[in-house]
């Protein structure tokens, strides 16, 4: 192995995030494998809504947290507009940096895949608010949870993957990778659209040759070679990193639980990484689809220059060949039932 941690770290569960001082980065040659398409100008920043104070929102529930803060549901008081409001915990440079990175990204990006921005709020502690876009469905870690666990039909994983895959390609467009795709930071509105959130470990790669191999995010998404550069790296791709963690979601929501270990087993970091680096590929049920083994086959290739692409994967037959009505369909079938219980808690 590249690295080797002597400290033993405390059982935790799958959202155990590494600790970014003790990250090791290498140099490598970032760019892309398949060529891009020429890059369009960045889009200008999305302006904020006039200037913002803390005073101006009511606090709704709290609907999460991300890396390194809480986000909450919150409601404009004059206008009655709902947002999710971020707050980051700011209180040394580490964290003063991700805030700062985060909301760079958010300013830049303006897609219909990416959860808006609406401007940053200063707080009397020191910390940094940001005020997004509210998706009132939850992300589909909230959407799996509340079927139980039970498996996501494949009709609706193709409209899921597309929407991601729309997104990544975005992304890595405009020289972005995310490093966190998971469940939890891929978030659902009640029409059915999915957004990619939460950029706090995000990088943007300026130069061919940043150092983009480093222990940020959640460990249990990671990709082999953010482990085990020398192993597995091969002619690095920062992107693919994005490739595997979308085909470890896909597949998450295709099983009902992670597909790298036994249902409820909680790991720590070193069981992770021996499951990604050395475990074998999870056995898809025999109900699974040709199309849907071979697409899993090709986001999960533990050597990242084996790793397809976004631009091939938007082309697989399980994306480009699925039935696009029947697709939707089997999506927000699926939204129903979490929105209708929402609903009843709210009333």
């Amino acid at each position: 192995m590249a690295v080797i941690r002597e400290r033993r770290l405390p059982q935790a569960s799958l959202k155990l995030e590494l600790p970014l001082q003790g990250s090791a980065a290498v140099p490598g040659d970032c760019r892309q494998r398949f060529p891009l398409p020429p890059l369009p100008p960045m889009p200008p920043a999305v302006p904020s809504a006039g200037e913002h104070r803390l005073s101006d929102f009511e606090k709704i529930k709290v609907l999460g947290h991300g890396n390194g803060g809480i986000v909450h549901q919150v409601r404009h008081r004059r206008t009655g507009s709902v947002y999710a409001l971020k707050t980051l915990t700011a209180d040394d440079s580490i964290s003063r940096r991700q805030a700062s990175r985060e909301i760079e990204i958010l300013r830049m990006c303006d897609s219909p895949t990416v959860v808006r921005f609406h401007g940053s709020i200063p707080t009397p502690s020191g910390d940094v608010a940001i005020l997004l876009e509210y998706m009132d469905a939850g992300s589909l870690a909230s959407l799996l949870t509340a079927r139980g666990g039970r498996p996501f039909p494949e009709a609706a994983l193709a409209a899921i993957a597309h929407q991601v895959l729309l997104g990544l390609s975005y992304l890595h467009s405009h020289q972005i990778v995310h490093r966190d795709i998971k469940p939890g930071n891929l978030l659902v509105s009640a029409e059915g659209e999915i957004k990619i959130a939460d950029f706090g470990v995000s990088k943007i790669l300026r130069r061919s040759l940043d150092p983009c191999v480093s222990y940020v995010g959640t460990c249990a998404y990671m990709s082999p070679e953010r482990f085990d550069p020398d192993r597995y790296g091969g002619n690095y791709d920062a992107y693919a990193a994005d490739v595997w963690s979308l085909g470890l979601t896909v597949l998450e929501l295709h099983l009902g639980h992670f597909p790298l270990l036994p249902p409820g087993q909680r790991p720590d970091w070193a069981t992770l990484m021996c499951a990604i680096c050395f475990g074998e590929p999870p056995e898809l049920p025999e109900t699974a689809s040709d199309n849907f083994r071979d697409f899993i086959g090709r986001c999960l290739q533990k050597e990242s220059s084996k790793r397809w692409s976004v631009a091939q994967l938007l082309a697989h037959p399980f994306i480009a060949g699925r039935n696009q009505a029947d697709s939707d369909d089997s999506f927000r079938d699926i939204l129903s039932p979490s929105l209708q219980q929402q609903a009843a808690e709210e009333s």
